[in-house]
C-alpha cells in the first residue's frame, strides 16, 4: 500500500485502488482523496457518523432535520453575509446537497476546481458554527412533515417502513431515517441544538476529495480550514444497543387505499463489512437482477406480478435482504410468497449453473461500475463505504464479487433466509365502497 506522501499536519493510512486515506494529527479528521483530473472539477464530501441509528424515541428524525437546518446559514454563510450555499453553489453551475440515513449524514457539492477553497471554508464553518434557530426549526419542520406524508402515500413505502420496524425490534433500524411523525412534530430546537454539539466534529467525519486535485493541494486546503477546528472534548456518543436473535417469523399487514398488493419478504442479514456481503449481493442478483433473473421469470412471465425487486440492504450493524413483488390484479398474497419460498429451496438444494453464476457476477460487476463513473458518483460510493465502517470495501469490492463461486451463493441462502430470521409484509388495498 506504500507509504504515502508526508504532510506536517496529516498522518498518513493506507492508499487503495488510487483513494489516499490521511488523518488530521490534532482534530482527528479522516481525509479521503482520490484524484481524477478527466475534467476540471471537484466533489467535496464531508460524511458524518451520524444518522437514525444514533436517535431515540423523542428525538426521531433528529439527523434529518438537522440536515434541513444545516442549509440555513451558519456563522459566515448566511442571509446578512451575502454568502449562502444557492449563490455560492449555484452562482458557479455547480451542484449541491445532503443526505441521511441509518448510519451517516453527508453534506457534498460539485464544483469547478478553482472554487474549491470558498466550499472549504463554508464546510468548515457549518461544521461548528451552524446558526440553529426556531424560526428555521419551525419552517423546515413542515417540509419534512410533508415528504413524511408523501412517503406514507407510496404503499411500498409505507409497507416497507412497517417491515424494518416489525424486523427490528430493540436496534434503532426500528426507526425510519425521517423519523415519526410526532417527534418530528414536536422536537425542540433544544434538542436538535443538543445532538449537534454531540456530533458534529472533525472526529466524527471524513472529508473526501475526488476529482481534479493533487494529494498534497487537497491536504494543505484542508489543513487550512478544518485544521483549528477542536475535536470533541466530550466524547462522540457510542450506539451500543444490539438486536437479539429473532425466533420465528413475524408478520405485518398495511391496509389502506391503493391498487395493487405488494408482497414483501426480508431476511436478517449481517453487517456490510462481513464477508458475506459479496455472495449475497450476487444472491440478490441471481433472483432478481433483469429478465433473466429467478424471480422475474417465475413472477412476472409467470402473470403473477407487474414488478419484482431484491436486493441486498445491509449496514453498519446488519441488514436485511429484501424481496418485494407488486402483484398482478387477482393474483393472492399467499401465491407469491409460495412461489417465492419454492425458488429460495430450489437455490439452497440444488448449485446453480456456471453459466448463471458468470452471468449474474458480470452483471453485478456492471451496476457498480455505472454507479462509480464519475467524481460525484464515486464520491457517493465512498459515503455508503465509510457508512459501513470500511472505506477501503470501495476498492475492493470487484475483486472480492469475482471470487464468488457456488457453493457459497448455497451456504448464504441456507445461513441466511431462513424461516426464524424472515419478516414478512403485506400490503393490502383498501376495497373502495
Amino acid at each position: 500500500m506504500g507509504q504515502g506522501l508526508k504532510h506536517k499536519d496529516f498522518k498518513f493510512i493506507r492508499s487503495i485502488s488510487g483513494i489516499h486515506e490521511y488523518v488530521h494529527k490534532g482534530n482527528g479528521l479522516h481525509v479521503l482523496i482520490a484524484p481524477d483530473h478527466s475534467t476540471p472539477t471537484i466533489t467535496l464530501n464531508v460524511v458524518y457518523l451520524v444518522g437514525s441509528r444514533n436517535e431515540a424515541v423523542g428525538h426521531t428524525g433528529a439527523t434529518h432535520l438537522l440536515e434541513h437546518l444545516m442549509f440555513k446559514g451558519s456563522k459566515k454563510f448566511n442571509k446578512k453575509t451575502g454568502k449562502t450555499i444557492d449563490t455560492l453553489v449555484f452562482g458557479m453551475g455547480g451542484m449541491a446537497n445532503a443526505t441521511t440515513s441509518f448510519d451517516r449524514t453527508n453534506y457534498f457539492e460539485l464544483i469547478p476546481k478553482e472554487r474549491l477553497c470558498e466550499l472549504m471554508e463554508l464546510e468548515a464553518d457549518r461544521m461548528r458554527n451552524a446558526l440553529i434557530t426556531e424560526v428555521d426549526r419551525a419552517s423546515e419542520m413542515t417540509v419534512v412533515r410533508n415528504e413524511f406524508e408523501m412517503g406514507e402515500n407510496d404503499p411500498a413505502s409505507a409497507l416497507e417502513k412497517e417491515v424494518w420496524a416489525s424486523a427490528f425490534r430493540e436496534h434503532p433500524y426500528h426507526h425510519p431515517t425521517i423519523g415519526w411523525k410526532s417527534d418530528v412534530e414536536n422536537m425542540s430546537i433544544a434538542r436538535l441544538q443538543a445532538f449537534y454539539n454531540e456530533f458534529y466534529y472533525p472526529n466524527n467525519a471524513y472529508l473526501t476529495l475526488v476529482g481534479d486535485v493533487e494529494v498534497k493541494e487537497g491536504l494543505d486546503q484542508v489543513n487550512k480550514y478544518f485544521g483549528n477546528i477542536k475535536r470533541s472534548t466530550q466524547g462522540i456518543p457510542s450506539m451500543y444497543t444490539t438486536e437479539p436473535a429473532q425466533e420465528g417469523d413475524r408478520r405485518v399487514v398495511v391496509s389502506r387505499n391503493g391498487e395493487l398488493p405488494i408482497v414483501m419478504m426480508a431476511y436478517k442479514v449481517p453487517p456490510a463489512t462481513h464477508k458475506d456481503l459479496y455472495p449475497l449481493t450476487v444472491l440478490a442478483s441471481v433472483l432478481g437482477s433483469g429478465r433473466t433473473s429467478r424471480l422475474y421469470r417465475r413472477l412476472v412471465d409467470g402473470g403473477y406480478a407487474s414488478a419484482v425487486s431484491v436486493s441486498n440492504q445491509a449496514f453498519h450493524d446488519g441488514g436485511l435482504f429484501v424481496i418485494s413483488a407488486t402483484l398482478t390484479k387477482g393474483t393472492s398474497l399467499s401465491t407469491v410468497e409460495s412461489l417465492v419460498m419454492s425458488e429460495i429451496v430450489r437455490l439452497a438444494t440444488e448449485s446453480i449453473t456456471d453459466e448463471e453464476l458468470s452471468r449474474v457476477i458480470y452483471q453485478t460487476k456492471i451496476a457498480q461500475a455505472s454507479l462509480r463513473d464519475g467524481s460525484y458518483a464515486l464520491s457517493q460510493v465512498l459515503t455508503e463505504c465509510i457508512a459501513y465502517g470500511d472505506w477501503t470495501i470501495t476498492g475492493t469490492f470487484f475483486k472480492n464479487i469475482e471470487r464468488v463461486n457456488k457453493s457459497d451463493i448455497t451456504r448464504v441462502v441456507k445461513e441466511y433466509l431462513k424461516q426464524d430470521t424472515l419478516t414478512v409484509g403485506n400490503f393490502v388495498p383498501k376495497i373502495k365502497m
